[in-house]
């Protein structure tokens, strides 16, 4: 049977975040298999109350764990590896990263108590992995973290470009610059690339791309112009952001304060691995609380509403000592991630009343996007001449607009969603099979299924309250049973003022003492029918049709 080549999205193909992407090479359902990124995206209090973290489910690739090769893990976002210490267990291969993202990697595994060792430090091209029938090499790319890449996959039919997240930008600040020399010495060796497979997340973006580097004089500006405490905000990962901020604070005469874990984490782990140099000295909370406002920047995690960050707890009034007053300043340098929307506005009101100046990065000042936009995309369709292109992490609107793109100039191009199997052997791509996906949430501390119907019942609560209705059955003196109600997340009063629970406890109690032998001595029956009334007369007096457990205790005749 004839070799293929194949392509499976688990995770990013359909929507943005979660990152997960399966190639394969060798004979149909045998085919070598290789990982790219595998990373999380977050819960909302709409769709998954409670979960802190959402991943997709590798149940297929787990089957056919004697099949995959290796994990290479493009960059250091969690959307692209905040997965692997919940998950790497299940599969049990080695994991290959560029210096700074291994560092990150092999925080998350030791976190979990996973061996670090696992993880490869690879450098960049011309360096190679050969791994199964793949050659591998990291191609550096600007994203707006350091020590991005993309991905060069040469196999025996054809070169896979797969570009994770980048753009276009010369000047970074921190990182890697975009070498058009290098990319065009990719798209004219050997055969050419055969697949791109491709970053879509700014598709209906019109204009190019803006350089991280065109910041540094409109936050300075701003900085200088402001008369008390300065506060700003980023994505932790942004380190060349962070950078910016803090070179902006020191030329304002302000000492720098870096607020939140996972801040501190990413500035620690890129001196340590050398990707970020000359960073300003920082004070410590304690300092900055002594210093005079106007002396002081701090720049906090928690720019996307997270309520447990720092922009949070300043919001809600002190945090680690500091306290935000009328007339401080306060600077969102970033983009709200679609769905955030609701987090970030509340913190922002929440500043507004305490009088504090909100400034956001709306008008371009104070933001790049870390993503190619349309015009960028184009001329990497035109460097590269690819005779395949697949669109990938956007949502499907994205997919389709890359898709239209791509066909316009004559390539031949496939929206694949998660679980979809692209063939890519030939000159078009074709969806040939397809793969059960899922997704897995994090819960606390524990691991469940998506179709568990944890969050579903958690979610009927939520909407629609509990009742818990106890049933004590005599079986020594057949006295008729007794029934008691206990609601939580319900009005405690009926339409005409009286106690629900214990007008639907005399509900109960009629129904009771009609009932037959047979039913009251029928767990399953009984349960059915005191669920249906609690909430039929729940229903009737309220409008609501309550969650209903019910606990059946029976005393046994000695």
């Amino acid at each position: 049977m004839a070799e293929r080549l194949i392509y499976l999205p688990l995770g990013g193909a359909g929507e943005i975040g979660m990152n997960a992407y399966v190639y394969g090479y060798g004979a149909p359902g045998k085919e070598r298999l290789i990982l790219i990124d595998l990373g999380v995206t977050f819960g909302d209090m709409d769709g998954t109350p409670g979960i802190d973290l959402i991943m997709p489910d590798m149940t297929w690739l787990e089957k056919n764990r004697d099949r995959l090769e290796a994990i290479f893990i493009t960059h250091g976002h969690e959307d692209h590896l905040g997965a692997l210490g919940h998950l790497w267990q299940r599969l049990g291969v080695p994991i290959y990263a560029r210096q700074f993202t291994g560092a990150l990697v092999r925080l998350k595994l030791e976190e979990m108590g996973h061996p670090g060792n696992t993880v490869n430090i690879t450098g960049a091209r011309p360096e190679v992995t050969r791994i199964g029938p793949f050659t591998v090499q990291f191609v550096p790319v600007s994203h707006s973290i350091p020590e991005s890449a993309a991905l060069i996959i040469d196999t025996p039919a054809g070169r896979i470009l797969h570009t994770g997240d980048f753009k276009l930008d010369g000047t970074p600040v921190v990182g890697d610059p975009f070498d058009p020399e290098m990319w065009h010495e990719i798209a004219n060796e050997g055969r050419g690339v055969k697949v791109l497979a491709c970053d879509s997340t700014n598709i209906f973006t019109p204009h190019p791309g803006r350089s991280e580097a065109l910041l540094a004089d409109p936050i300075r500006e701003w900085v200088l112009s402001q008369p008390n405490l300065v506060v700003a905000t980023t994505f932790a990962s942004n380190i060349a952001r962070l950078k910016t901020l803090a070179e902006a604070a020191i030329a304002a005469g302000r000492k720098v304060c870096l607020l939140g874990r996972a801040m501190r984490r990413m500035v620690s782990v890129g001196m340590e691995t050398g990707v970020l140099t000359d960073f300003p000295d920082t004070i410590s909370p304690e300092e900055a609380t002594n210093l005079p406002r106007n002396q002081v920047m701090l720049i906090v995690t928690g720019s996307q509403g997270e309520r447990r960050a720092a922009s949070a707890q300043l919001s809600r009034g002190r945090y680690l000592g500091l306290q935000l007053k009328e007339g401080d300043s306060f600077l969102f340098s970033s983009r709200t991630i679609p769905g955030n929307e609701r987090g970030v506005s509340r913190i922002m009101n929440a500043l507004s009343e305490l009088g504090v100046e909100v400034y956001d990065a709306d008008d371009g000042f104070y933001h790049v996007s870390g993503h190619a936009n349309r015009p960028d995309i184009e001329a990497l369709h035109d460097l590269l001449k690819p005779r395949i292109v697949i669109p990938m992490h956007g949502e499907h609107l994205h997919l389709r607009e890359h898709v239209q793109l791509a066909r316009a100039k004559g390539l031949a191009a496939e929206i694949a969603v998660n679980g979809n199997v692209l063939d890519l052997t030939g000159d078009a791509p074709k969806i040939v099979d397809q793969v059960e996906t899922g997704r897995v949430y994090l819960d606390g501390t524990v691991l469940i299924g998506a179709m568990d119907g944890i969050v579903r019942d958690r979610i009927r609560m939520a909407l629609n309250g509990h009742a818990l209705v106890s049933v004590i059955v005599d079986e020594e003196d057949n006295a008729l049973p007794d029934a008691w109600v206990e609601l939580m997340g319900l009005s405690d009063r009926t339409r005409g003022g009286a106690d629900l629970a214990g007008h639907i406890e005399g509900e109960l109690a009629e129904f009771l003492e009609g009932a037959d032998a047979r039913t009251v001595g029928n767990d399953a029956k009984l349960d059915e029918a005191l669920r249906r009334i609690t909430r039929q007369v729940s229903m009737e007096e309220i409008g609501k049709k309550p969650e209903v457990t019910v606990i059946i205790s029976r005393l046994m005749a000695d």
